[in-house]
């Protein structure tokens, strides 16, 4: 464990005890591990890319920095389950921390769909409890084809997560974006400026953005008249958001096989994501989300 990760974690921990677990009340036996340490156990199992959680057991009852820091571990089994039940946890640090940072009051959001693997195998595509929720997709940009769920995110310039959700990859994008935007309309400012892809192209998603008071920028297509061009610089920024979540954070290699498991191991890489540019910003980083000091 490095010096900036010890101080990353220690930071995380007295956030989320503060201001996203709930204080403990009533009669009954205390956990030995808490919510918040269970928190930050996993924020550091993604930080030190370690997808397997009998492996990432394994190591931290193993190396004595980490035990001296979690000391009360759990096995395997205890962990999984205490993850899983921690989801409002996962989904209200994530809320917390994007709000804590100057991002969350750029104007400029910008939002994208990418593909979140589940299987590679016919048998798993047969036999697997996502059946129902997962289903066969076309990545355009990797020109291939998979099975697993979509990841639409919407965030803030420098990669804050500020709304997301997973959803089948057979539904439309306009329509997946549509219904996370208005069960998140508080959030939203008017005037703000949402950069999407041109898949999000319609005149029906646009009188909704309308309707919500944002700025829809989105590419050009080729059957258009020249309104904004290609956008390719601005739109790089959200291709190196997902860039990051699946080149340093393992986004494709979850190892979810269940709805709410799936959903813990994505939920895991965004709270990741979103505390080191936390983190970034209170140490005055130039480059808000390098995780190069965090990841080894």
């Amino acid at each position: 464990m490095t010096k900036e990760l010890n101080t990353l974690l220690v930071a995380l921990y007295v956030l989320v005890d503060d201001h996203v677990v709930p204080p403990r009340a009533g009669r009954g036996r205390r956990p030995e591990l808490t919510d918040s340490e269970l928190i930050t156990l996993a924020v550091a199992q993604v930080l030190q890319r370690c997808p397997s959680e009998r492996r990432w057991i394994r190591h931290v009852r193993s190396d004595l920095s980490w035990r001296a820091m979690f000391p009360a571990m759990l096995t395997q089994s205890g962990y999984h389950k205490r993850l899983k039940a921690a989801q409002p946890l996962l989904r209200k640090a994530i809320f917390t921390i994007a709000a804590c940072c100057p991002s969350w009051f750029d104007d400029l959001w910008i939002t994208d769909a990418t593909p979140v693997p589940c299987g590679m195998s016919r048998e798993t595509v047969k036999r697997s409890d996502l059946a129902g929720h997962a289903s066969y997709g076309y990545c355009a940009s990797h020109s291939r084809w998979y099975w697993g769920v979509k990841l639409y995110l919407v965030c803030a310039g420098d990669g804050m997560p500020i709304m997301w959700c997973l959803a089948n990859p057979k539904l439309g994008e306009r329509e997946v974006l549509a219904v996370l935007l208005e069960r998140n309309h508080h959030l939203l400012r008017k005037g703000q400026t949402l950069l999407a892809d041109k898949g999000f192209a319609g005149k029906q998603f646009k009188q909704l953005t309308e309707a919500m008071g944002l700025n829809l920028l989105r590419p050009d297509r080729k059957d258009e008249t020249y309104r904004n061009g290609n956008l390719g610089g601005v739109r790089q920024r959200i291709e190196s958001v997902n860039q990051t979540l699946k080149g340093q954070l393992d986004l494709e290699r979850h190892g979810g096989r269940t709805p709410h498991g799936v959903f813990t191991r994505v939920a895991q890489r965004l709270l990741a994501m979103a505390t080191v540019i936390w983190h970034n910003w209170t140490t005055g980083l130039t480059s808000k989300r390098s995780l190069i000091a965090y990841d080894h």
